[in-house]
């Protein structure tokens, strides 16, 4: 099937989504996403951050859908032509979007662990207002308790419920999930149970805000002051595949591989995360490649680049070699005995 999105073509397979399209496309035609992740099934639909607007419906039907469409779990038709950031009525949506996403969320950034990697952060500093026009007061949980390794900070929540999939997926015995309802919806533990499963760190990793964050790590630094190197280990649980965040040589903290998109590539244990911050239990691959252009890595993504080809005539390079000697008189030395005063 063949999708335009921004004026740009590409083909794909029966089932593709436009999110899924426009990730293959690259480049600012990309939606921004919250709660969408490609490792976890069923995910997506609820931030509304990734919103497009659809053209043209397909080729059979030409019409254009009348609202904008969540670009995560709509899927392409042939034909297909869609609006994402080229069309203004998206851009005031998104807009739109993080301020209603930004409503509830404190202005705690100064001390939140998630500061220069937190994809909200990312979102307002394009899409973001620089005031706000909501004067109620914001709605505050009290703090939980939910285990030794994991700290839950509700108020940062953007239920976006990717820590809940993430324990259903991964784990047999999950013990937490949203409770109640509306504006008094919130991650919690059954019970005020503690999340100790074996692979509960991940959810630290989907984690788009600083709602859970790592307790090993918290104050210790900024990201930014921290070096990425790829690493691993052999282990029986998991791939053993991590990035390790150093401050000369220490390791502060130990996470997943990310992606561009800021997704792991492969979701790894609790021992690998937490028990493991000795340089010497890991073999060091090299510096880390920075994800999807953010808050800290503006100037620093890694482009593709092209080797750039300069086509000149024949020989006209040639001489230069022999006007440097003629300018610079390499032929003939220095001698400071006969300079006069």
């Amino acid at each position: 099937m063949k999708v335009t999105i921004d004026g740009q073509s590409i083909e794909v397979e029966p089932g593709t989504t436009i999110l899924q399209a426009a990730r293959m496309i690259g480049g600012e035609v990309v939606p921004p996403a919250m709660c969408y992740y490609s490792k976890l099934k069923g995910s997506g639909g609820k931030c509304r951050c990734c919103l497009v607007e659809v053209s043209k419906g397909s080729e059979a039907d030409p019409r254009p859908m009348p609202k904008l469409m969540a670009s995560c779990v709509t899927g392409c038709m042939d034909g297909m032509e869609v609006n994402s950031k080229s069309s203004e009525r998206v851009t005031e949506a998104r807009k739109s979007v993080t301020e209603f996403l930004l409503i509830n969320h404190p202005l705690d950034c100064p001390v939140c662990d998630q500061a220069g990697e937190c994809d909200l952060q990312n979102l307002s500093f394009e899409h973001g207002k620089s005031q706000t026009r909501y004067i109620e007061e914001k709605r505050t949980f009290e703090p939980e308790d939910i285990g030794p390794n994991i700290q839950l900070h509700m108020n940062r929540c953007i239920l976006c419920q990717r820590c809940v999939q993430v324990a259903d997926q991964l784990t047999d015995d999950r013990v937490h999930g949203v409770m109640d309802r509306g504006d008094h919806a919130n991650i919690s533990t059954c019970i005020s149970k503690a999340i100790d499963n074996e692979f509960s760190g991940n959810m630290i990793d989907v984690c788009p805000v600083g709602a859970l964050t790592d307790k090993t790590f918290r104050f210790k630094s900024r990201v930014w002051f921290s070096k990425p190197y790829n690493a691993h280990r052999d282990c029986d649980k998991c791939c053993g595949k991590t990035t390790v965040w150093m401050f000369g040589d220490e390791i502060q903290r130990v996470t997943g591989r990310k992606d561009e998109y800021h997704e792991v590539e492969e979701f790894i244990c609790n021992g690998c995360r937490f028990d493991h911050k000795d340089v010497n239990d890991w073999t060091i691959e090299g510096p880390r490649a920075f994800e999807k252009d953010s808050v800290i890595n503006q100037n620093k993504y890694n482009h593709k680049l092209e080797k750039v080809v300069i086509n000149t005539e024949e020989k006209i390079l040639a001489g230069r070699e022999e006007d440097r000697k003629k300018i610079s008189m390499a032929e003939f030395p220095l001698d400071t005995n006969n300079q006069k005063s």
